[in-house]
């Protein structure tokens, strides 16, 4: 008997919120859904399994407003896809919107051509690495004030120490600084990537003082970091991973820092909510991390959507 195949494609859509109850994804991707589906079709069909449609960014925007979801901050965090988000939410005022940084892992990369890489493995730089980091972060500043109406937050931003080597971690965290930085003069929210580094993290924050508002997107804590964000009142961002198996400590937390301090992401094309985990993520699939938020706090789930839209509106100003 063949080995059954994993489902790679995409997911029903879940049931639409109702009008008084629509949501805004606090951060994905929409422009790498495109690609990353393609992938995964050409992986199809060279398996000998059924082709999987590939959509187009207004059809993925399209399918979100049909289940209620209304509106995306979609985050350019490389040098060439910062535009890339500007232009998305200037071909769609009013429901989408950009947040721009330089990503943790490609601030290591920018200027350090020949750097060892993280835990040993290959390098894959690409062109626009060669431009050093402090030129880059110029062209996020720029950016930001240049479009004040598309740009309501920096990110994202933070450290990823997940495959990062010793030598990588300091460079990150002057990378992060530096957004902190440009989030404080500009006020703007901030968007914190954090993978297996939630005290580097804190302790830049507090040494260096936190933005305003400070939102941890595709939140990872547990009960201890929630009440750390709670005293701060920085916001938490409950991706897909909120509903993975043994990620309580996820919820536990968005439950110490209340829903006025909580939003809901996709982080698309990734981190796709159970009950279909693996398959490709868009903002459609918003519906599904909200119910399991909304079980856990043994609330409506219509009430946890009201709230984490605004939540999001008040954070973004949008």
């Amino acid at each position: 008997m063949s080995k059954k195949h994993r489902v790679r494609d995409w997911a029903p859509l879940p049931p639409a919120l109702p009008q008084d109850a629509h949501v805004i994804d606090n951060h994905t991707h929409v422009a790498s859904v495109v690609p990353f589906s393609q992938a995964l079709s050409h992986e199809a069909v060279e398996k000998g399994q059924p082709e999987i449609a590939v959509y187009s960014v207004d059809q993925l925007l399209d399918q979100a407003a049909a289940v209620g979801v209304e509106g995306v901050i979609d985050c350019g965090c490389e040098l060439p896809h910062l535009m890339t988000a500007i232009d998305m939410a200037r071909e769609h005022p009013g429901s989408v919107w950009a947040a721009i940084a330089i990503h943790p892992n490609e601030a290591v990369l920018h200027g350090h051509r020949g750097a060892p890489g993280p835990d040993g493995l290959p390098v894959r730089y690409k062109p626009w690495h060669d431009v050093p980091f402090d030129e880059a972060m110029t062209e996020v500043r720029r950016l930001a004030k240049a479009y004040p109406k598309q740009v309501v937050a920096i990110g994202e931003t933070g450290m990823d120490l997940f495959r990062t080597g010793e030598s990588a971690k300091e460079i990150q965290r002057e990378a992060f600084r530096d957004h902190i930085a440009v989030a404080k003069e500009l006020d703007l929210p901030m968007q914190i990537h954090d993978r297996d580094a939630h005290r580097d993290v804190i302790e830049t924050l507090l040494a260096d003082g936190a933005p305003r508002k400070t939102v941890f997107h595709s939140y990872s804590g547990d009960a201890e970091m929630g009440e750390i964000a709670r005293e701060h009142g920085w916001y938490l961002s409950l991706s897909g991973a909120s509903s993975y198996k043994g990620n309580t400590g996820i919820l536990e937390s968005a439950a110490l820092v209340g829903l006025d301090h909580v939003m809901v992401e996709t982080d698309a094309p990734y981190l796709t909510p159970m009950p279909y985990r693996g398959r490709p993520n868009a903002p459609m699939m918003i519906p599904y991390t909200l119910a399991a938020l909304a079980e856990y706090l043994d609330t409506p789930v219509e009430q946890v959507a009201r709230a984490t839209r605004n939540t999001t509106r008040e954070v973004y100003g949008i």
